[in-house]
């Protein structure tokens, strides 16, 4: 049985989000199993974004702590 979205690590999610892509890609999976790979990774990704927002939090607290320059909020490309 696959572990829980939430007992894996960031590295271990998108590698598991990467297999599930070439999975789905690849067209040889039927419906059911589609969208339960779909639903999988739905959560998986929403478990990564998370964890990404906690070591974001964390930066931004350590930053201060050692800085007490302003920081200015991070804007990823897609934004």
């Amino acid at each position: 049985m696959a572990k829980k979205p939430e007992n894996l690590t960031f590295e271990e999610s998108l590698s598991e989000l990467e297999r599930i892509v070439a999975e789905l890609e690849q067209g040889d999976v039927s419906l059911d199993d589609a969208l339960k790979q779909f639903e999988r990774g739905i959560n998986l990704v929403r478990n990564s974004q998370g964890k990404l927002e906690q070591a974001q939090q964390k930066v931004s607290i350590l930053t201060q702590e050692n800085d007490q320059s302003s920081l200015h909020p991070y804007i990823s490309e897609g934004e």
